[in-house]
């Protein structure tokens, strides 16, 4: 065998793949998580939100001034463990979802199954139902031809385009940011960013679509390791749909399932309505396939033919390996599950905890060991530090900065800056100078801490960082 031959063996052509509409009960679930999805994406970054501080948008990540706005919760850097919470939610909330009902994220929730399923939209629209789709496929190039397809891939671009813009727009006043892009007065990183998500959504859910499911994305690999016998998954009843003699499409002596079941065959008509539907294109009668991304198409599809032959609908539907092998029920309470549950609602938990009492203030010292202590004319040692303070309310508020379990026969001295006033979500770096006679100390280094008492929020408690002092080997 030759070398192109053998690499001709090695890899397959790419079958095209032109899903069929259907109707049905996960279908318009499907749709109302994409207008769901679409809804909150698009219009979130034009909700207005009053607030004292900055832009009145709900959702900002303002990175130049290090805050994110979400309504009326304002995270900033020294938050950022919230993000860890959030992911470790997410991963959980993954596993869970995933050990119950399989890859129902894949087929619901997921960006790349969201944005296909609009721009599956779109080529209908404009292209026709399958066949009609099929057909201007294999036709000759004309100007016909052209229209369509060029037609198709504008409205493409103009639905990334629109996607791209829009992630922008949670970086910065979305008012603002919408005239600057079109007056080429934008920052760099916004027309680089929208370029970058505009081509990726073009050519993920235009042009790769379920080859991102296939062969790019990670999770259709390990996601095995979240089922179990009880996961639900999309299941073909092989038993009822093939007798003696497989499946046969309907003729006049096999119109009712009597006939069928006297002639050995099950109830699937071999009509192909689930391989149609299925935005993949395999056959769920082959049963589970690593493209299967859950998302019950096939379920509609199949349910639709029984339904038009007034059958019981089931033949495709959600069902378990233990359901497949013993026909018992699929347990929902297994100690993976449990597990899964018991950590994602201690860290939803603690996640809330830690919002709800976060502090008003931050209060941090820093120690400057260049030099570490400086012995004035006076004979006493004085060590220097900086204190950085950051307002996290949305008021004004005053701070008296003093010493706790002060240093025997020590002074504080910061200046004028004493007692200061920081302006809603205001940050200050203050120096202080701490010194004492080294005489009544044993010892090298000595603890204390400084304290910032709110002078006009009594509701608010003092905060208290320990620090320590140093003074000369003797």
């Amino acid at each position: 065998m030759s070398a192109n031959e053998q690499s001709s063996s090695l890899y397959e052509t790419r079958t095209h793949i032109y899903p069929r509409s259907v109707s049905g009960r996960f279908r318009s679930l499907k749709w109302a998580v994409v207008v769901l999805a679409y809804g909150v994406y698009f219009l979130l970054p034009w909700l207005r939100w009053s607030r004292e501080t900055g832009v009145d948008q709900a959702v900002l990540f303002d990175l130049a001034g290090r805050r994110f706005y979400i309504f009326d919760l304002v995270v900033h850097p020294q938050d950022i463990f919230w993000l860890a919470g959030l992911l470790m939610i997410a991963a959980y909330l993954l596993f869970f979802v995933t050990g119950l009902a399989g890859r129902v994220f894949c087929g619901y929730f997921c960006f790349q199954t969201l944005w296909t399923d609009v721009y599956l939209l779109v080529e209908r629209w404009v292209q026709g139902e399958r066949p009609a789709r099929i057909r201007l496929a294999k036709q000759p190039w004309g100007m016909a031809k052209a229209a369509k397809i060029g037609l198709t891939h504008l409205l493409w671009l103009l639905v990334a385009l629109a996607t791209g813009l829009t992630f922008v727009f949670y970086w910065g006043d979305a008012r603002q940011l919408l005239v600057q892009f079109f007056t080429g007065e934008a920052p760099f990183a916004a027309y680089a960013t929208t370029l970058f998500l505009t081509t990726t959504t073009y050519v993920m859910a235009g042009i790769a679509r379920e080859q991102v499911c296939t062969y790019m994305c990670p999770y259709a690999r390990f996601q095995s390791v979240m089922f179990d016998k009880d996961t639900l998954i999309v299941s073909y009843d092989k038993s009822r749909g093939e007798g003696p003699n497989g499946r046969a499409k309907l003729g006049s002596d096999l119109k009712t399932r009597e006939a069928r079941k006297a002639a050995g065959v099950g109830d699937c008509i071999d009509c192909g309505y689930c391989v149609q539907v299925c935005p993949t294109g395999i056959d769920i009668r082959n049963g589970l396939q690593i493209q299967c991304i859950s998302c019950a198409l096939c379920i509609d599809a199949c349910d639709t033919i029984m339904d038009s032959l007034e059958w019981p609908r089931g033949l495709v539907g959600y069902s378990s390996e233990r359901r497949e092998q013993t026909g018992e029920q699929a347990r929902w309470l297994r100690p993976k599950v449990i597990g899964y549950a018991t950590v994602l609602l201690l860290a939803i938990g603690l996640l809330v905890w830690s919002v709800k009492n976060q502090a008003p203030f931050d209060l941090t010292v820093a120690q400057v060991r260049e030099p570490i202590y400086v012995q004035l004319s006076d004979g006493r040692i004085q060590n220097n530090y900086e204190i950085k303070v950051n307002n996290k309310t949305g008021r004004v508020l005053v701070l008296r900065f003093d010493t706790e379990n002060l240093l025997p026969d020590a002074e504080l001295d910061m200046g004028r800056f004493r007692e200061v006033s920081l302006q809603p979500e205001q940050r200050l770096r203050l120096a202080a100078k701490v010194s004492a006679n080294p005489a009544v100390f044993d010892g090298e280094s000595h603890p204390f801490s400084f304290l910032a008492v709110p002078q006009n929020a009594p509701e608010i408690a003092p905060i208290e960082h320990p620090s320590v002092f140093f003074i000369p080997r003797r």
